[in-house]
């Protein structure tokens, strides 16, 4: 388990599976700042999870990954711990200010951006978890189309960011095999959020009637963060790394 005090900072922790990990790292002593896109709803979730601070930043804009970057670095101890939470299903093909489809900008470019500025200011032995997701197994990845302008779909565009994922989580950890930091992947389960919704919609009629079922195969948030968590403080995982894990194995 990490030291009560250990430093903590988790993306997309204002709701959802997030919030949940956040409160749950809290509660075993740990020091979370959280990141939030709207101040109003991050300060909010902040002080119901009792986090030691919110930051700002929009993850769909790699100007404002690095921000948030040079100010965690500027204002919060070496990190023991960085999650990597947030994420987004997009129904319609929309790109961001930096020209770049939304889906693959804040599902793995954001991540992959934010870690690597915030490698130098990582603590000895911390360690990195990616949220990613079981829909990694409908990717169909290509290379001279990364971007989806040639057929834009919702559940492929997702898909592919997810295992972009644990792609990026495999190579950092080769990469880092002379570090004693770790990284490991993660899928939480299917969790009856809005990003589910989105999933839903998709589908059309046989999406509404997954809805109308989905009590049958989704799991609650504080079920779906509990993976995250056990990557994040478990003993059993020291020195583990480049893994997949799902239900905490």
């Amino acid at each position: 388990m990490r030291e009560r005090g250990a430093t903590c900072l988790i993306t997309g922790a204002n709701r959802g599976i997030g919030k949940a990990a956040a409160t749950a790292l809290v509660r075993q002593g740990l020091s979370v700042s959280i990141v939030s896109r709207d101040r109003q709803r991050g300060d909010r979730a902040g002080r119901e999870i009792g986090a030691a601070s919110v930051l700002l930043a929009d993850l769909a804009s790699l100007d404002s990954v690095r921000a948030l970057a040079a100010h965690v670095c500027a204002s919060l101890p070496p990190l023991d711990v960085l999650i990597h939470n947030a994420g987004v299903f997009m129904n319609e093909r929309e790109e961001t200010v930096d020209g770049i489809e939304t889906t693959l900008a804040v599902n793995h470019l954001a991540p992959f951006l934010l870690t690597r500025e915030l490698l130098d200011h990582l603590a000895p032995k911390a360690r990195i978890v990616v949220v990613s997701s079981e829909a990694h197994r409908f990717a169909r990845l290509q290379l001279d189309d990364l971007q989806l302008e040639r057929g834009f779909s919702g559940k492929l565009s997702y898909a592919n960011s997810k295992l972009a994922n644990i792609l990026f989580t495999r190579e950092l950890a080769h990469r880092l095999k002379n570090r004693p930091v770790t990284v490991n992947a993660l899928h939480p389960g299917v969790i009856r959020t809005g990003l589910l919704e989105n999933y839903f919609r998709e589908y059309g009629w046989a999406g509404r009637l997954l809805r109308r079922l989905s009590g049958l195969f989704t799991v609650s948030e504080e079920k779906g963060a509990e993976t995250t968590a056990y990557l994040a403080t478990s003993p059993d995982l020291d020195g583990v790394t480049g893994g997949y894990f799902k239900r905490c194995r």
